[in-house]
C-alpha cells in the first residue's frame, strides 16, 4: 500500500535540507533507491512518512526571531499536556488560556516563559463587547502572533436559533454565525483575526456524535470557511501509554501541506502496561510523601477503599452482572491496561482499582501515578488536592499522543516558515524537476 504523493512531498522537503546521500543514510536505504522515489520510477511507501518527519525536525533552521523554532498559544490549556508536547519539538508559547483556578494552579507550577500572558477567561478578549470590529482590534492587539494554534476546548451544542446570515461580523459568515455563544467560536474568531499557520484541536471521541452530528459538522464547517484544510482522526491512547483513552484530534493548515496521519509512528497497543506506573513499593524510587511513605516507598493507607465502599462496589457490580449488563468497578495489575481515566476519578475509583493481592482490599491510583498514566514524567509538579488533581488528570491529555502529532505537524510548519522567509514555496530539488 503506498501514500505517494505526501510520502513524496515530504521527501522533497528533506531534500531541501539534506543530500540524497544523507536521506539515504538516515532512512537505511540505498542512495539510488532515494534518487527513484524523488524521480517517481518508483512509488515511496508511506511507512516511511514517520522518519521522513523526525529527519525534518532534526535538519529545520532555528528561528531567530523566537526562543523556539516555532511559536504557539495554548487555549483551554488545562495542565498543559498539548503545551508539553508541542514544547518537546521547539514550539515557544507566547500566550496561554484556563478559567478553572485549580487548574491554573497546577499550570503556572508547571509553566510560563517570560512575557507569556496567561489568560484566565478568553471571552475578556475575544467578546469585550457587541461590535465585531472592537472584537477584532481586541484579539489582533492583546494576542500575539505565532504559528500554531492550540485548543482543548469544551464540547457545547450549537443552536440555530435566531441566527441571521447577516450577524454581527457585519458580513456574511454563516457557519461562524453558527458557532456564536459557543467557546468554539472564541478560538474560530482568534483564526479568523490571526491567521496561524496551523492549529491542532482535541475534543472527546464523542464530538463526531454529540448533538445528533451537528457539532462536529459546524465545526468542521466553520474551520474550512475559514480557509484551513481540515485533517482529523480519532486515536487511541493505548500503546503510547497504558490506558484505553480514545480523543480525537483535528489538524488545519493555511496553505496546502502534505501532512497526513501516516506520519504519526503509532506503537502497538500492548507496547506499555501499569508496571512502568505503579508505584513499585519495594524501595526502588523514593517516597514521595503523601502519595508514598518510608523506606520502601509504599503507597499511603489514604488510597486503600474503606471496607463501605469496597463491599459496596461488589455488591453494584454483582446486581448489574445479574441483570446482563458490564457495569462496575476494573481491578488491574502491572501487567495489564487501565480503562479510560476519568475526572470523576475522585468520586470512588472504580475504573481503575489497583489489586492489592488475594484478601486485600484494593486501592486507587495516588495523583502521581494518574500523572504517569497520561505521558507526564515524575518532575512534574501536582500542588493542588487529590481531589484537583484527579480532575486535572482525568480531563487531560495523553502527552505522548500530543507530542507525536506535533512532530508529524512540525516539519510542515517550519517549511512554512521557511518558505516566507526566502520568499518562494518548497519545491521539487533542482536536479529533479526536469525529470520527476
Amino acid at each position: 500500500m503506498h501514500s505517494s504523493n505526501a510520502a513524496t512531498a515530504l521527501l522533497y522537503s528533506a531534500l531541501e535540507l539534506a543530500t540524497r546521500a544523507d536521506v539515504a543514510r538516515e532512512l537505511g536505504v540505498d542512495e539510488r533507491t532515494v534518487r527513484r522515489w524523488a524521480k517517481g520510477e518508483i512509488p515511496m511507501p508511506n511507512r516511511w512518512e514517520p522518519a521522513l518527519s523526525q529527519l525534518l525536525l532534526r535538519r529545520a533552521p532555528l528561528r531567530s526571531d523566537v526562543d523556539g523554532q516555532f511559536s504557539f498559544i495554548d487555549l483551554f490549556a488545562g495542565v498543559g499536556g498539548i503545551r508539553q508536547g508541542f514544547e518537546s519539538v521547539g514550539g515557544h508559547c507566547v500566550f496561554s488560556s484556563e478559567w478553572d483556578r485549580f487548574a491554573l494552579q497546577t499550570y503556572r507550577a508547571n509553566f510560563g516563559n517570560e512575557g507569556e500572558e496567561i489568560q484566565t477567561d478568553i471571552r475578556q478578549i475575544t467578546a469585550v463587547s457587541d461590535d465585531a470590529d472592537e472584537n477584532s482590534r481586541s484579539i489582533d492587539e492583546r494576542i500575539p502572533q505565532h504559528d500554531v494554534l492550540l485548543a482543548g476546548f469544551p464540547c457545547q451544542p450549537f443552536s440555530l436559533a435566531g441566527v441571521s446570515k447577516k450577524n454581527s461580523l457585519g458580513r456574511e459568515h454563516g457557519f461562524l454565525c453558527e458557532a456564536q455563544g459557543t467557546l468554539f467560536f472564541d478560538v474560530a474568531r482568534i483564526i479568523e483575526v490571526k491567521r496561524p499557520r496551523a492549529f491542532l484541536l482535541e475534543n472527546v471521541k464523542n464530538l463526531r456524535s454529540h448533538d445528533g452530528g451537528r457539532t462536529y459538522e459546524v465545526i468542521r464547517r466553520v474551520l474550512e470557511e475559514l480557509g484551513y484544510r481540515v485533517h482529523d482522526r480519532v486515536i487511541d491512547g493505548k500503546g503510547f501509554v497504558p490506558q484505553h483513552r480514545e480523543r480525537i484530534y483535528m489538524v488545519g493548515f493555511r496553505k496546502d501541506t502534505p501532512f497526513t496521519w501516516n506520519q504519526l509512528d503509532f506503537p502497538a497497543p500492548d507496547a506499555r502496561t501499569l508496571r512502568e506506573v505503579l508505584h513499585p513499593e519495594d524501595g526502588s524510587e523514593a517516597a514521595e510523601p503523601p502519595y508514598t511513605e518510608g523506606d520502601l516507598a509504599t503507597v499511603g493507607d489514604k488510597y486503600v477503599l474503606s471496607e463501605k465502599l469496597w463491599k459496596y462496589l461488589q455488591d453494584y457490580r454483582a446486581k448489574h452482572e445479574h441483570a446482563g449488563n458490564g457495569f462496575g468497578y476494573s481491578k488491574v495489575g502491572p501487567e495489564d491496561t487501565a480503562r479510560t481515566l476519568s475526572a470523576r476519578y475522585h468520586k470512588d475509583g472504580s475504573e481503575i482499582l489497583v489489586d492489592r493481592g488475594a484478601g486485600e482490599r484494593p486501592r486507587r491510583l495516588t495523583p502521581r501515578e494518574c500523572a504517569r498514566l497520561m505521558g507526564f514524567d515524575d518532575s512534574f509538579r501536582i500542588p493542588v488536592s487529590d481531589t484537583q488533581a484527579y480532575r486535572q488528570f482525568g480531563n487531560s491529555v495523553v502527552v505522548p499522543v500530543i507530542r507525536e502529532i506535533a512532530s508529524a505537524m512540525a516539519p510542515h510548519v517550519l517549511a512554512d516558515i521557511r518558505s516566507d522567509q526566502d520568499g518562494h514555496q518548497l519545491a521539487l530539488p533542482m536536479e529533479f524537476r526536469e525529470t520527476a
